[in-house]
């Protein structure tokens, strides 16, 4: 078969390859690769800026955001030839901490974690692979190729569960939530800021176009700037920061309404200085009791509840995220710089 191979940590390693197809072991689905999702995480392991391959091997498989249909599938599984299926990118510790133990491994505390594609374990860019059934989520099949968006979304559902449970700990009835950058995790994250009835704002600096239109057609209200100027009087009720920017990640601190919620999901480039009042953030985070959290990654409930919120999704709408598809035979321009929001690679072509 082939499949999308690169030697973690080694520059312009990246190619397509012949390799030999996969075996499903004991309660393991064999699954047909139908599309990979191509994000900043995998054009940082293909410029060799981390990466660590399997024991023993000296090149990996690429891809964590997957889509395939299931082929062959254990007796008493609950999945069957024929099912769309997405695969959970992490594994917990084979000497689970505790929160791996409780299945919560994508808050494990000692970094003992695998992850496909990524960490220890051979991603999905594959025409073939396979997945333990305890790790594989079946989506509607109405999605068809708007499946591969699972993977991010559950990000994202990942950030909503952890917002809601940091707002019960008092009276939690917000209106308002800022998402900045129009990127395939901003977009989904205003998409379920408005499944769950807030008034959304979407920030990025890209100037009028296919973002503003994604933006206004979800009923959000986008603007195109670099700063939270526009939010210093009306400040919103909640912030999901998805940019990274340094300047930004620092003003969101201090940009809520009372009791306000600050989730960072981008992450900033190292080697940048920015001038910050420590007095002032501090005073304003303790007088108005604001929280501020980081979160990345996705654990099978949060999976689950993506492929739910996209199934309730507008399909044209999901499909405009989608703005470059390549076949397999030239999955390396799905890595090349470009203006769009999800390059996809074609497994089958």
């Amino acid at each position: 078969m082939r499949a999308l191979t690169f030697v973690p940590g080694s520059k312009g390693t990246l190619e397509v390859q012949e390799v030999p197809d996969p075996e499903p072991g004991q309660g393991e689905l064999l699954v047909q690769g139908l599309a990979l999702g191509i994000c900043g995480t995998d054009r940082e392991l293909e410029q060799g800026a981390y990466g660590w391959p399997p024991p023993g091997k000296e090149r990996m498989v690429i891809g964590h955001e997957s889509l395939g249909r299931v082929l062959r599938s254990p007796d008493g599984s609950a999945f069957s030839p024929g099912d769309l299926v997405v695969g959970v990118v992490r594994r917990p510790d084979p000497e689970p901490c505790g929160a791996c133990k409780r299945g919560e491994f994508d808050m494990c505390r000692n970094g003992g974690y695998t992850e496909r594609g990524i960490k220890e374990l051979d991603g999905f860019g594959s025409e073939l692979w396979t997945i333990e059934a305890a790790y594989a989520v079946r989506i509607d099949p109405a999605l068809g190729e708007l499946g591969v968006l699972v993977e991010p979304a559950s990000v994202v559902a990942k950030a909503w569960e952890q917002i809601e449970r940091i707002g019960s700990r008092s009276w939690f009835e917000p209106r308002t939530l800022l998402v900045t950058g129009a990127g395939p995790i901003g977009l989904l994250a205003a998409l379920l800021g408005r499944q769950r009835g807030l008034e959304v704002h979407v920030l990025d600096r890209a100037p009028h176009g296919l973002k503003s239109s994604l933006v206004e057609e979800l009923g959000a209200i986008y603007h195109s700037s670099s700063t939270l100027e526009d939010f210093l009087e009306a400040k919103p009720d909640i912030i999901i920061e998805c940019t990274g920017a340094g300047r930004l990640v620092i003003d969101s601190l201090t940009t809520t309404a009372a009791a306000g919620i600050v989730c960072l999901c981008g992450l900033a480039p190292g080697g940048r200085a920015h001038r910050v009042d420590a007095g002032v953030m501090n005073r304003e985070i303790v007088l108005e009791n604001d929280v501020v959290f980081g979160t990345v990654n996705a654990n099978l409930r949060h999976f689950r509840a993506a492929a739910a919120a996209l199934a309730q999704a507008d399909a044209e709408w999901l499909g405009r995220l989608i703005t470059r598809r390549v076949p397999l035979t030239r999955a390396l321009e799905a890595f090349e710089p470009a203006e769009d929001v999800k390059a996809v690679i074609d497994l089958t072509s």
